[in-house]
């Protein structure tokens, strides 16, 4: 499905049919990810205002393959590609997005789609979420930062799980505990000093828990449970996805219609 309306013709498919259908959104199991949602929900932030994340590397080169590609059918591209994870955290956490701001550029020699771009999002709710995905970052920036009425919480690094699997361990292995990193890698929370001259105290982030997507797999197919995502969250995030490619080609905020209310417009 490459736009929301496909997601959500599939959704109704499998709906008629009877059968399961849920996209991969591994990265709500990130380890950071799991500790902000857990932070927000116990309160310890306040309100949340402003909420920043990053996935940003340092590729001068492209490597090719359907990410980098300029084939429109193939949806190359930072936007959609890690774009998606960003912006289905996004939702998850603060909900529908009415407006869309974004940027969309090509930087490196030779590469075909965007590979440094920024999305703003101002939720229904009124918080604010700045995305950033780029393959053109020399210095980078934190993963996480999330700041609250109370304290804000930044962390910086990748959860380990991903780094695991490519060196070929598995959930269950003997050695060190799935998805925990060490306490030199944790976040910290506070008020009017920087994390990173000391400011604020160290918050354990929580093990990351890519088994966990699977097991609620399981239990949706043997015990008739809600899958742990849903097609029309996939349909939502695209519809953010397509605002925002509208956005960064004609240079203007996009409007998002909302459940229930009339046409979207732009402003």
């Amino acid at each position: 499905a490459a736009t929301a309306a496909e997601a959500e013709e599939l959704a109704a498919l499998a709906a008629d049919r009877g059968l399961l259908l849920s996209p991969f959104q591994n990265r709500r199991w990130d380890n950071d990810f799991r500790t902000v949602r857990q932070l927000i929900a116990d309160g310890h932030l306040g309100d949340v205002l402003r909420f920043e994340s990053r996935f940003e590397r340092w590729r001068p080169r492209p490597k090719g393959g359907w990410r980098e590609s300029g084939d429109p059918a193939e949806l190359g591209g930072l936007l959609y590609d890690l774009g998606s994870h960003l912006v289905d955290q996004a939702l998850a956490l603060f909900g529908p997005a009415a407006t869309v701001y974004a940027e969309a550029d090509v930087r490196r020699p030779g590469a075909e789609a965007d590979d440094d771009t920024f999305i703003a999002l101002t939720h229904v709710n009124g918080v604010r979420s700045h995305l950033w995905m780029s393959a053109t970052t020399a210095q980078l920036g934190p993963r996480f930062r999330v700041l609250g009425t109370g304290q804000g919480y930044v962390k910086y690094g990748l959860d380990p799980q991903e780094a695991a699997l490519r060196e070929g361990r598995r959930p269950g292995d003997d050695g060190p505990a799935w998805g925990v990193e060490p306490e030199s890698a944790w976040g910290r929370i506070g008020a009017g000093e920087s994390p990173r001259t000391g400011g604020g105290d160290p918050v354990p982030t929580l093990p990351g828990d890519y088994p966990a997507y699977y097991a609620a797999i399981a239990e949706a197919l043997h015990d008739g449970a809600a899958p742990p995502v849903t097609a029309t969250e996939a349909a939502a995030t695209l519809r953010v996805l397509e605002a925002a490619r509208a956005s960064a080609a004609e240079a203007r905020t996009v409007r998002i219609a909302q459940a229930g209310a009339g046409e979207g417009g732009t402003r």
